[in-house]
C-alpha cells in the first residue's frame, strides 16, 4: 500500500490563553457567514485576517494571483495572532478565524488543490473547541487541541460536526508552499508520501460538488478552476 500523508501534527505549540484573550477582543466583530451555504447546517462563520487587498470582507481562501493579500484592519488589533501567522514563512494566501457554533456541522466534502503536492497546505490553530467535536478526514478522526498546529490535506473527503454546547473555533492559514515548508514537512514525513489523489477517486458527483462550491465564490482563480475541472465532466 502505498503511503500517502494525509494530515500531519506540527512541531509548534502556541500559547492558549493568548489566543483566547484576543479571541474574546474580537469576538463582538463582524462575523460573515460561510459562502458554502449547501454544505453545512447550523452556523458556520468567518473572520478574514489575511485576505486581498486587506479586505476584511474577503473571507475566501482562494486568492487572485493579480490581487495582494494583506492583513486586515482585524489584524492590526491583534499582536499574538499575527505572531502565530508570522510563525510560518511561507507566502499566505489566506488567514481566517472560523466558527463553528454548537450544534453545527460541516458535511463531508473536498476541497480542490489544497493538498501540499499541489503547492499549497492549509494549517489548524484550534483555538477553542470541546470533546464533542467530530473533525473525521479520510476516515481518520483527528483530535486537535487548542494551540495545537496541524497539517491537513483537505482534497480528502472531510467532515465536522460539533456535538458540544460551546462553539469551535479555529485559527486556519493558507500558505503557498516554498522552500522553509518543505524543509519542515519532509522532516515529518517523506517527501514521496505527499501525492495527489488517484484521478479515478474523483467521482463525477464530486466534481459536480466542487464546480458548484467554486461558483459561489465568485472570483477570477475560482473560475480558473471550474474551467479545469468541467473538462473532467463527461
Amino acid at each position: 500500500m502505498e503511503l500517502r500523508t494525509k494530515y500531519l501534527q506540527l512541531p509548534f505549540k502556541f500559547n492558549k490563553e493568548k489566543l483566547q484573550e484576543e479571541l474574546a477582543s474580537i469576538l463582538d466583530k463582524k462575523w460573515i457567514p460561510h459562502f458554502n451555504t449547501g454544505n453545512h447546517s447550523g452556523a458556520w462563520n468567518v473572520i478574514s485576517l489575511y485576505a486581498q487587498d486587506g479586505n476584511a470582507s474577503n473571507i475566501f481562501a482562494l486568492a487572485d494571483d493579480n490581487v495582494p493579500v494583506r492583513e486586515t484592519e482585524v489584524l492590526n488589533t491583534c499582536p499574538y495572532l499575527k505572531s502565530v501567522i508570522d510563525t510560518f514563512k511561507s507566502p499566505i494566501i489566506s488567514a481566517r478565524i472560523l466558527k463553528l457554533g454548537a450544534g453545527a456541522e460541516i458535511k463531508a466534502h473536498r476541497d480542490h488543490e489544497l493538498g501540499y503536492e499541489d503547492g499549497n497546505f492549509r494549517l489548524h490553530v484550534p483555538i477553542v473547541t470541546n470533546a464533542d467535536v467530530q473533525f473525521v478526514l479520510d476516515g481518520d478522526k483527528l483530535v486537535m487541541l487548542p494551540g495545537e498546529c496541524w497539517y491537513t490535506n483537505v482534497n480528502y473527503i472531510h467532515s465536522v460536526k460539533n456535538a458540544g454546547d460551546e462553539d469551535r473555533i479555529h485559527l486556519v492559514i493558507d500558505c503557498s508552499r516554498n522552500e522553509w515548508s518543505d524543509q519542515l514537512f519532509f522532516s515529518l514525513a517523506p517527501k514521496s508520501s505527499f501525492k495527489p489523489i488517484p484521478e479515478e477517486k474523483l467521482s463525477q458527483e464530486t466534481l459536480t460538488r466542487m464546480i458548484e462550491e467554486l461558483k459561489a465564490q465568485d472570483s477570477p482563480a475560482a473560475q480558473q478552476l471550474i474551467n479545469d475541472l468541467s473538462k473532467k465532466l463527461h
